[in-house]
């Protein structure tokens, strides 16, 4: 029972370690776009496009960059 408060803090100190490498929401369905080529992303939420090495995957959410951009 002692153990408990420590065993809380390490599972959120896990969940933050997990979640600090990427920005990416829930808005966010990054899918691969075969037409840009390999390593060619694009968002089916909002529309934002990236390209990346090939076997990467996008980590962060690319909306507030193309806010000028109309919706799809």
């Amino acid at each position: 029972m002692a153990l408990f408060p420590f065993v809380i803090i390490a599972v959120f100190a896990g969940m933050w370690w997990m979640r600090r490498g990427s920005t990416l929401t829930r808005d966010c369905r990054w899918r691969a776009d075969t037409s840009g080529g390999p390593g060619h992303f694009r968002c089916a939420a909002c529309g934002a496009v990236c390209s990346l090495e090939p076997g990467a995957a996008p980590k962060a959410c690319l909306r507030d960059r193309d806010q000028d951009r109309p919706a799809p």
